[in-house]
C-alpha cells in the first residue's frame, strides 16, 4: 500500500524573517512523532557551529542541504568537512558531544620514515611552518631535500629525502614518502616495491612500482594525503600542463625505437577532447562557475596551438546536459573554439543541480560518442585519433553504479587490445583521463582508479579552483611548445619585472654607445635576432658599440655580432624635397653572438610572412602574406599597442591605426612636424607607414623618443603578432611622463612590417650559413 507524503513546512533557523533563531521544543517533538507518517523535516542549526570558522548551506536547512565548514588559511574543519541534512531532520555525520566542531591547524604526514638516517626534531605531529632537517648515517649519501617545511596545503616542501649507498642494484632506492610504509628493499630488474599509507592518510600515485631494465621505476612516486591535503595551482600546472601540452604540440611521429613515452599527436592525427563538469548539489555554485570559467580559459589556451581539437562538453548530475556535441565537429556544424565558448556561456544551471549524481552515465556517454566517431571515420583512421577526458567532480555518485566498467570499455576501444598482446606496440598514449577533484568532501578512493594515461600525474586534488586561470596559463610554459612565436601571459598578477617579462617576453632593450648614448627598444624575432629601427644607428657605429638587454637567465646583457639596416634606408634621401629627415624603410636586424635561452619569460614575437605566423592566425592550407595582413589589419580603425620603458617598469600604450578612408586625414598632420616643408604629406609618409594618434574617434597614446624601434603589435588568440616598428612622430609630448595621450594634431608613424618582408626574409631565411636556424617564410 502506497503511503501519502504529508509535507509540513517547519521554520528554518536564521532564514525566515520574524522566526526565532532556535526551533521550539514543540516543532522538534512534532517532527519526531510524525516521522512514521512519512513527514519530511527540516534540520536545525542547534549545536552545529564551528569554533574558529563558519559554515555555508547549499539549500538552507531543507532536506538534502549540505553544510560546508570553512576555516582560515592554515586550518581545516575537524572532525567533519561537511554534513548532510537527512529526511528525518538529522545531520549526517551526526555532531559528537565530546568532539565539538572546530578549526584545526593543518598537519603534514609524519616524516619519521627515513631509512638509514635521522629526522630532526623528532615530534609526534608536525604542523604548518614546522621545519625538519634530515641526515644520513655514515656511509650513506643523501638524495632529495635535507631540509623541509610543512606547507599550508598539508604537504612537505622539496622532495622526499633518501639515504642510499651504491649497492650495484639496477634501480636507485625509490625512498619512502612521509607518512608511508614500503614493502620491498631489493632494487634489481623486475623487483617490485609496494606502498601503503599509515593512519588516516590515503595514497595518491602508484601503490606498486617495478624496476625496469632502463634503471627507471614504473609509475609515479606516491604521496600520502590527509583529507585536508590539496594540490596547489603551481603543482597542477607543472604536472597537467607538461602532459596536456604534448597533445597540443604538432610534432613529427615518434621513431618506433624510441623509449620515450610522452603523449604526442601525430601530424596526420586527430585530437578529441571530452570535458565534463559536475553540477550536482554537492558542488557549490561558486565552484561550478569557477570551473566553467576555467574550462573556457583552457579552451582558449588550446586555441593558441597549431592543433585544432574536436570537443565534447557536458554538465551532469542525475542526467546529462550536453553543451557541445563532438559529432557536430565531424558534420561541420561547429566552428571550433568560438562556438564552444558561446555554447558554454549560454548554459545556465537553473534547477538542474539535483541531489542525484550519475558519474557512470558520463563515461557511458563518452564511450557512445567514441563508438560513433569510429563508425564515421572507420577503424584505420580511428587509430590515429587521440582522446583526452577532463572531468571536474567530487566523486560523490549515488546512482548508475560504478563507472569503472565503462572506463575499461573505453580503454579496450582505444587500446584495441594492443596493451595485452605480446609483441605489439602499446596504444596507451592514445588515451588520457584527467580527474580534477573539487568540492568540500572528495571521494578519492572512487575517483583515483578512473584515471588513465602514460607518465605524469592524472589526478589532482584542489582546495578550490579560483586560481585555475593561472594554472591553465602555466600550460604553455614548459616543453616543446615554449618555442612557438607569440606565446605570452595575459595578465600581471604581481606587477613585478618577472611578471611583466612574461606578458611581453619578446621585449628587448638596446643601448648604442658611440658619440654619446642612444637607447631604443626592440623585439626578439628568433633566438639570435632582434628587430628594431634603423635610425637607432648612425654612421660609424660598430657591433662592439651595441648591447642588447634581455634577461634569459644566462646574463642580462647580450653581445652583438652584427647589425643589418634595410638597404633602402637613407635619412637624407628627400632633403631636397622638403623632408629634412626621411624615415622610409626604418628597420634593422641585430644578430647576437649567442642564442637567447627560450623560456616562459623569454619568447619570440610572430612577424609577418612566416609559416608559423599563419599557424598562429589559424590560416588553413597554403596561406599568403596578403591573407595575413587582411587577417590582422582588417578594420579601418585597427587597435594596436606598443611599449614604453619608464624607469624600472614597462607600460603598454594603446593606439589605433588609421587605414583605408581614415589614412589620408591622419598622414596630413605630418606637415606640422619640425623639418618638413613640403606641402605634400605623401613625400614624407609613404605607403610603407602605419599612422596613429589623435583624439577622435579614440584618444590614442603618443610615442616617446625612447620608444623608437619597439614592436607595434596586436594580440590574436593568445599569440602576439608584430605588425610594425615605432619610427617617428610629429611632436615630443613626453617630458616627465611615461604614458601621455595625443593632442588633436600630433601623430606617430610606424614602419608597416608587411611592406618590408623581402628584407626580413633575406636575412632571417638565409639557409646558406650555419650560424643560425633559418625561419620558414611563405612562398607568396
Amino acid at each position: 500500500m502506497k503511503k501519502n507524503l504529508i509535507l509540513i513546512p517547519f521554520p528554518s533557523s536564521g532564514f525566515n524573517m520574524g522566526i526565532p533563531l532556535h526551533w521550539s521544543w514543540f516543532a522538534v517533538f512534532s517532527c519526531l512523532l510524525c516521522m512514521g507518517c512519512g513527514v519530511w523535516c527540516d534540520c536545525t542549526e542547534e549545536g552545529m557551529q564551528i569554533e574558529g570558522g563558519h559554515y555555508t548551506l547549499t539549500k538552507q536547512l531543507r532536506r538534502g542541504s549540505m553544510m560546508i565548514y570553512h576555516c582560515p588559511e592554515n586550518f581545516y574543519p575537524f572532525p567533519a568537512l561537511t554534513r548532510l541534512c537527512q529526511l528525518d531532520g538529522s545531520w549526517k555525520p551526526r555532531p559528537q558531544r565530546f568532539r565539538p566542531q572546530r578549526c584545526r591547524m593543518v598537519e603534514c604526514p609524519d616524516p619519521n620514515v627515513l631509512d638509514e638516517g635521522n629526522v630532526w626534531p623528532p615530534q609526534e605531529k608536525y604542523f604548518v611552518d614546522n621545519e625538519t632537517t634530515y641526515e644520513c648515517y655514515t656511509g650513506y649519501t643523501m638524495r632529495g631535500s635535507s631540509r623541509r617545511v610543512c606547507l599550508p596545503n598539508g604537504k612537505w616542501s622539496g622532495s622526499t629525502p633518501i639515504c642510499s649507498r651504491d649497492s650495484g642494484a639496477n634501480c636507485a632506492n625509490p625512498g619512502v614518502p612521509a607518512g608511508a610504509s614500503r614493502i620491498g628493499n631489493v632494487f634489481g630488474i623486475d623487483d617490485t616495491v609496494k606502498y601503503s599509507c599509515n593512519g588516516k592518510l590515503f595514497l595518491v600515485g602508484s601503490k606498486e612500482r617495478v624496476c625496469q631494465e632502463s634503471g627507471q621505476w614504473t609509475g609515479k612516486e606516491p604521496a600520502c594525503y590527509y583529507k585536508h591535503t590539496y594540490d596547489t595551482p603551481l603543482e597542477v600546472s607543472e604536472a597537467f600542463g607538461s602532459a596536456i601540452e604534448q597533445s597540443l604540440a604538432t610534432l613529427d611521429p615518434l621513431d618506433d625505437t624510441q623509449e620515450e613515452k610522452k603523449i604526442r599527436i601525430l601530424k596526420n592525427g586527430t585530437l578529441n577532447i571530452y570535458i565534463a563538469l559536475d553540477i550536482s548539489e554537492s558542488i557549490e555554485e561558486k565552484q561550478l562557475m569557477e570551473a566553467k570559467s576555467a574550462v573556457t580559459k583552457l579552451i582558449s589556451k588550446i586555441s593558441s596551438f597549431t592543433v585544432t581539437p574536436n570537443y565534447e562538453v557536458l554538465f551532469f548530475s542525475s542526467e546529462i546536459y550536453k553543451v557541445v556535441d563532438i559529432i557536430d565537429f565531424f558534420d561541420g556544424k561547429m566552428k571550433q573554439k568560438d562556438s564552444v565558448k558561446q555554447e558554454l556561456d549560454k548554459f545556465k544551471v537553473g534547477d538542474r543541480n539535483t541531489a542525484g549524481t550519475d558519474l557512470n552515465l558520463v563515461f557511458k556517454t563518452f564511450l557512445e560518442q567514441m563508438a560513433m566517431i569510429k563508425t564515421r571515420v572507420k577503424e584505420e583512421a580511428f587509430k590515429e585519433h587521440r582522446h583526452v577526458i577532463i572531468l571536474f567532480t567530487d566523486g560523490a555518485y549515488n546512482m548508475g553504479g560504478s563507472p569503472l566498467p565503462n572506463v575499461e570499455r573505453i580503454k579496450q576501444m582505444i587500446y584495441m587490445n594492443h596493451t595485452s598482446e605480446p609483441g605489439t606496440q602499446s596504444r596507451e598514449e592514445f588515451l588520457d583521463i584527467y580527474i580534477f577533484a573539487i568540492g568540500a568532501e572528495i571521494y578519492d578512493d572512487d575517483l583515483q582508479p578512473l584515471t588513465a594515461g602514460l607518465g605524469g600525474q592524472h589526478y589532482f586534488r584542489l582546495k578550490d579552483i579560483q586560481n585555475l586561470q593561472e594554472t591553465f596559463d602555466e600550460i604553455i610554459d614548459e616543453g616543446d611548445v615554449k618555442g612557438l612565436c607569440g606565446l605570452h601571459k595575459e595578465y600581471n598578477l604581481e606587477d613585478s619585472k618577472e611578471s611583466q617579462r612574461k606578458m611581453y617576453p619578446w621585449w628587448a632593450y638596446i643601448v648604442v654607445q658611440n658619440q654619446g648614448t642612444r637607447k631604443c627598444l626592440g623585439a626578439l624575432v628568433t633566438p639570435k635576432f632582434i628587430l628594431t629601427a634603423a635610425h637607432c644607428f648612425k654612421f660609424g657605429d660598430l657591433p662592439e658599440h651595441v648591447t642588447v638587454e634581455i634577461d634569459d637567465g644566462k646574463g642580462k646583457v647580450k653581445r652583438v655580432k652584427t647589425f643589418v639596416l634595410h638597404p633602402e634606408y637613407n635619412i637624407n634621401a628627400k632633403a631636397k624635397e622638403g623632408v629634412e629627415e626621411f624615415y622610409d624603410y626604418d628597420v634593422a636586424l641585430i644578430q647576437l653572438k649567442e642564442y637567447v635561452q627560450i623560456s616562459s619569460s623569454v619568447r619570440r614575437i610572430c612577424i609577418p610572412g612566416t609559416q608559423e605566423t599563419s599557424d598562429a592566425l589559424q590560416l588553413v592550407g597554403e596561406s599568403t602574406l596578403k591573407q595575413q595582413e587582411q587577417h590582422v589589419l582588417k578594420n579601418h580603425l585597427e587597435k594596436l599597442s606598443f611599449l614604453t620603458n619608464h624607469g624600472s617598469s614597462l607600460k603598454e600604450k594603446d593606439v589605433h591605426a588609421k587605414l583605408g578612408d581614415n589614412r589620408e586625414e591622419c598622414i596630413g598632420h605630418a606637415l606640422h612636424a619640425k623639418g618638413i616643408t613640403t606641402e605634400n604629406p605623401k613625400v614624407a609618409v609613404t605607403d610603407n607607414f602605419l599612422c596613429t594618434g589623435g583624439r577622435t574617434p579614440f584618444r590614442d597614446h603618443i610615442a616617446c623618443p625612447g620608444d623608437s624601434g619597439g614592436a607595434v603589435f596586436k594580440n590574436y588568440e593568445h599569440r602576439t603578432i608584430q605588425v610594425g616598428v615605432v619610427s617617428w612622430g610629429t611632436d615630443n609630448l613626453c617630458t616627465g611622463m611615461d604614458v601621455r595621450e595625443s593632442t588633436d594634431i600630433s601623430r606617430d608613424f610606424h614602419m608597416n612590417l608587411f611592406r618590408v618582408v623581402p628584407f626580413l626574409k633575406s636575412v632571417l631565411a638565409n639557409d646558406t650559413q650555419d650560424d643560425f636556424a633559418p625561419l620558414q617564410f611563405l612562398e607568396n
